[in-house]
């Protein structure tokens, strides 16, 4: 539950969704944010979850750097221009921050995918209208003001291809769903996503030096996918660079190596090897006969 202050409730206007010192679900509040637009609701979160406003918006910016937003800069829970102050995002920031919500939390965007949701006997239907043109289309969300004009993040999903669409600065509502539509109807022409990897996937095996086993296992931790213009499959490159000697002592999930995924020299994805088992140290005769072979490996070469 979370209460309503005097300044989350302002925040609204003369639409009362939710009464100044009431208590409200969390669950209410998120969907008052999400399909209602309700800055009220976004406000009362804030404050339940940082205390004030402004200390949710600071943490709004570190979670931002964390996921890599680096052209976002946040002054308050709802995005609306506060005092002269704006809140700022790129496109691709949006993108970033549509993937994060729609791979680490499932459960929290199927809510963007509902039509309606009634509160406080008041009934209003989900600002993304392409959720009623559309059924491939299962969120996200829309946003408008002075400067920024009317946006809208979409993802849809068609023959287990997902694409997330954003448009900024457009017209109007109707504006902003067209160019949206353009958008997911061309990525979904053109394009096709590829599997690289599944998660915990083998993708090399390297020798072991003075481990108490001569080998070991190197995969992919994370499931990888990419989006590529269609028939490209065949041209990805992968690039895999190792530790030259792995030595006996690690952990599995310890990174051994990286590996690097280009199409036409642009990087698609880069990530990190590791050991898919753990490989004890070897016993003093062992570490002992290797680290001769190596000091002669090393003389030859």
């Amino acid at each position: 539950m979370a209460f309503i202050s005097e300044k989350a409730w302002r925040t609204q206007g003369s639409k009362t969704f939710v009464d100044v010192n009431s208590r409200v679900r969390v669950e209410d509040l998120l969907r008052g944010i999400i399909i209602q637009s309700g800055n009220d609701a976004s406000v009362a979160m804030a404050e339940h979850i940082a205390g004030s406003e402004e200390a949710f918006a600071d943490l709004m910016n570190q979670h931002a750097r964390a996921l890599g937003m680096d052209d976002s800069y946040f002054v308050n829970s709802s995005g609306l221009d506060d005092d002269g102050n704006t809140n700022l995002m790129s496109a691709r920031d949006l993108a970033t921050l549509a993937r994060a919500t729609i791979v680490e939390h499932p459960s929290h965007y199927a809510i963007y995918a509902e039509r309606e949701f009634t509160f406080n006997g008041i009934t209003q239907a989900n600002r993304n209208t392409l959720l009623f043109r559309d059924p491939t289309v299962d969120g996200m969300k829309t946003g408008w003001t002075t400067q920024a004009g009317y946006c809208l993040v979409a993802s849809a999903e068609r023959d287990g291809m997902r694409l997330i669409a954003v448009v900024m600065g457009t017209a109007s509502e109707e504006a902003r769903v067209i160019e949206t539509q353009k958008m997911l109807s061309y990525g979904f022409r053109f394009f096709e996503t590829f599997k690289l990897y599944d998660a915990g996937e083998v993708v090399n095996s390297a020798r072991v030096w003075s481990g108490a086993q001569n080998s070991v296992d190197l995969g992919i931790q994370e499931e990888v996918l990419i989006t590529i213009p269609r028939g490209r499959s065949e041209d990805l490159v992968a690039t895999v660079d190792m530790d030259e000697v792995i030595r006996g002592g690690f952990e599995a999930g310890d990174v051994m190596g990286s590996v690097e995924i280009t199409l036409d020299d642009e990087v698609l994805y880069a990530g990190d090897v590791v050991a898919m088992q753990t490989v004890e140290r070897g016993g003093l005769l062992r570490r002992l006969i290797d680290a001769l072979t190596l000091f002669f490996m090393g003389l030859f070469n």
